[in-house]
């Protein structure tokens, strides 16, 4: 990847709470990455229309609601009749383990737990971009 690294940091549905997002995003644009953070309570449409504008490589969902078993797969399935499959999805939240599971089954690419070290997920996102991990192995 030649250019830097561009993060859609999504917050779907009605969940109102974003300071994890907030935090997420922080630490993401501090590693390097260019992050576009959507705002609250964004529609699975809105967040796949800002990620082919912004020429997204990634789409990090935050979701809190309980309802990524229906904005998750709609964000996936949008991305496919896009022909925009190749953005990445991943997601964060409060999300039972039996649901990640069956998320990653669907594409997503990794799922995070609250309380998940945030040098974890910024170094995690690294390898699936193919990005040297800083020096030091962890994220700034």
């Amino acid at each position: 990847m030649k250019r830097i690294p561009r993060v859609v940091v999504a917050k779907v549905g009605l969940d109102g709470h974003d300071r994890g997002a907030k935090v997420v995003a922080r630490a993401l644009r501090d590693a390097g990455f260019e992050v576009i953070y959507t705002g609250l309570r964004r529609s699975p449409e809105e967040v796949v229309e800002i990620a082919l504008q912004e020429d997204a490589d990634v789409i990090a969902v935050s979701i809190l609601s309980g309802a990524h078993m229906t904005l998750i797969p709609r964000i996936l399935n949008l991305l496919k009749e896009r022909n925009a499959e190749d953005i990445l999805v991943i997601a964060g939240g409060t999300i039972p383990e039996d649901d990640a599971e069956q998320l990653k089954q669907m594409g997503v690419r990794g799922v995070y737990p609250p309380g998940t070290l945030i040098e974890e997920f910024v170094n995690d996102l690294r390898r699936m971009l193919g990005l040297p991990e800083p020096v030091g192995g962890q994220a700034r």
